[in-house]
């Protein structure tokens, strides 16, 4: 083996990667289950079956935006404790019965847990990833969500139909507690850097988002916008075009696709730079959305699943990583916040925003357009990330 390439899998990354896996593949699980919950238990409208289910999200984006801010102080590994347990207690109150109103209040905390939990995990995953192998490293440890995008709703759909919702619940206590435990074993090494952290005080925004992140983090939002209209309205289009029993493997092979391009693409990140990643997966994400938008048959359904998988699956570790890249050690964690912020913001109020446009549109047009957004977003990646990129990727071929 050579001894001169850092080791990426260790017992520390492992751990880290296997609890965000279990933590996200709980809110996909009750993604697809919450709202019937609310209509069957509390005879609620669909429109507050889709407020519980989009209330996670809202959390999370609060939880997200405050702990960026003082998970320096309060510690890293103490803060991921925080979110997990308060993601248990949380998992316990579903059990409770006291209206739909409080169910969307638990919804909201639930969520701020996982904010909370998810930013410390991936924070840490940063600090504990070699310098060389970032790319690599953040992109296997963010395939821990893709895998989970892809179970967690297959889970959710089975136990649905074969089982209760206390049994759904139960399940999901069993994984926060799974999670709790195996947090112990996790060792975060201190930061030698913590006297900067005394820079985070007062209210200000570079106290609460990153700057050095917000470029990359604005393309996040605008590609995670873009990909919203597939997470939340393929299943409606599917059954338009009459392909709702191919449908069901759309994310499966989503997944694949993800799972089998990231080491490679993480790896030539670290090596060549984003820029090699970023525009042909602008390119490739694009033409998945045109030809989603033509779809008459499983194959080609299937086929837009693997391209959208290609692009976007892998520009979303890959925008991570280089917000973590250009962002000074002791302030990851507002980093890490800042990206999921605005990937949460683009996932969570792109459904609601293209809502009003499928009526004018219809499924089809929506993806033409999405598509055509996202091949003209490369633009605006190249001026907000990708020419000073390149300058330093010249400058540093040049001193090799």
């Amino acid at each position: 083996m050579n001894q001169s390439r850092p080791k990426l899998w260790t017992k520390d990354f492992i751990i880290a990667s296997s609890i965000n896996f279990f933590l996200c593949l709980v809110f996909y699980l009750l993604v697809v289950t919450i709202g019937v919950y609310a209509v069957d238990e509390f005879d609620a409208s669909t429109s507050q079956a889709g407020l519980v289910t989009g209330m996670f999200i809202i959390g999370s984006l609060i939880g997200r935006l405050f702990i960026g801010r003082f998970i320096e102080s309060i510690g890293r590994k103490r803060t991921f404790f925080i979110g997990i347990i308060v993601f248990i207690l949380t998992t316990l109150l579903y059990f409770v019965n006291f209206g739909i109103t409080f169910l969307l209040i638990n919804r909201l905390l639930h969520g701020i847990a996982m904010g909370i939990a998810s930013t410390a995990a991936g924070t840490i995953v940063a600090q504990i990833i070699p310098t060389t192998r970032k790319g690599e490293g953040i992109g296997y440890f963010s395939m821990s969500a893709t895998v989970a995008t892809a179970i967690g709703p297959l889970i959710g759909l089975y136990l649905s139909q074969h089982t209760s919702f206390q049994m759904i619940f139960s399940f999901c206590l069993a994984l926060g507690v799974i999670s709790l435990i195996t947090a112990f074993f996790l060792y975060v090494p201190k930061l030698e850097v913590s006297t900067k952290t005394s820079e985070i005080k007062g209210f200000k925004i570079s106290n609460f988002v990153e700057p050095k992140a917000l470029p990359i983090a604005v393309i996040t939002l605008v590609v995670a916008f873009c990909y919203s209209s597939v997470l939340s309205y393929i299943n409606f289009y599917a059954i338009e075009i009459d392909l709702v029993n191919t449908v069901s493997f759309f994310f499966l092979v989503y997944a694949i696709a993800v799972l089998v391009s990231r080491p490679f693409t993480g790896r030539i990140l670290d090596l060549k730079g984003s820029n090699f990643i970023m525009y042909p997966a602008f390119i490739i994400f694009g033409v998945g959305m045109l030809i989603l938008s033509t779809a008459s048959n499983s194959f080609t359904l299937l086929l837009a699943g693997i391209l959208i998988g290609l692009g976007f699956g892998n520009m979303q570790s890959s925008t991570q990583a280089i917000a973590v890249k250009l962002t000074p050690s002791h302030r990851m964690g507002l980093a890490t916040s800042t990206f999921f912020i605005f990937l949460d913001a683009g996932l969570g109020f792109g459904p609601y925003l293209l809502g009003f446009i499928i009526p004018l549109t219809g499924y089809p047009t929506l993806y033409v357009i999405m598509g055509v957004v996202i091949l003209a977003t490369s633009v605006l990646y190249y001026f907000l990330h990708g020419k000073r990129e390149s300058a330093a990727m010249t400058s540093i071929n040049a001193a090799a």
